[in-house]
């Protein structure tokens, strides 16, 4: 493997990784309670992607040019579609678990002023406040919609198999798994980061997190359709 084989994919892998490196800092924002064990399954879910993608590229390109250059036009919309849904599905939950903390924070303080509450149903009222924001702040992200953002945030990798078309399949393996690997790194930083960042927000962490979502769709969309 020459030098210029691994830094050519260590700045394709970094390139590719930002949409990644994004939606690993909103899930980082929407659990901040999160294990370092679920942290290697979300950055090597997307590195697995970004592994694959570019593999998968490289076959169409070699086999099935005609058919894969026609199938590019759908990759950003096919982005767009997924990171909308979750994003969008994030976000409605954040703002309805905002409004379950908001009511429950009304029935402690309407517990509080109300001379017939006894002592118990005024704690019962308190804890249930304190779940409410349990729950803002430590949403958990699905298999499922973790599966929609390996997909969307490595689609548009497809196209690296123009780039390395010309690779021997051995060479184009090493060159992928470079990519994956740059991509796995740079995920679990992003993880991090989101973690850092959402315990400073408290319930507003899983509106931030889909908007950001939401943002990288338009922004993967308009970069494909436009540029």
């Amino acid at each position: 493997m020459t030098l210029e084989l691994f830094i050519t994919s260590a700045l394709l892998g970094v390139g590719l990784a930002m949409d990644a490196f994004s939606v690993s800092i909103a899930d980082g924002l929407t659990e901040q309670n999160m294990r370092k064990r679920k942290m290697l399954l979300i950055a090597g879910t997307f590195a697995a992607f970004q592994f694959m993608m570019p593999l998968a590229g490289w076959v169409f390109v070699r086999g099935l040019e005609g058919i894969f250059t026609s199938f590019q036009v759908l990759i950003p919309w096919i982005a767009l579609i997924l990171l909308l849904y979750v994003g969008g599905k994030m976000l409605l939950e954040g703002i309805a678990a905002r409004r379950e903390k908001a009511a429950a924070a009304i029935d402690a303080a309407d517990a509080l002023a109300d001379p017939s509450q006894d002592a118990s149903q005024v704690a019962e009222s308190g804890a249930v406040t304190g779940m409410t924001t349990s729950a803002a702040t430590g949403a958990a992200l699905t298999f499922g919609a973790l599966i929609l953002q390996g997909i969307a945030t490595s689609i548009d990798a497809l196209s690296v198999g123009f780039a390395i078309a010309e690779y021997t399949s051995f060479t184009a393996f090493i060159s992928a798994l470079i990519i994956g690997i740059v991509t796995l790194a740079i995920c679990i930083a992003g993880l991090a980061l989101g973690r850092q960042i959402g315990s400073r927000l408290s319930g507003k962490a899983e509106i931030l997190g889909g908007v950001i979502l939401i943002a990288i769709g338009i922004e993967v969309w308009a970069r494909g359709v436009f540029l």
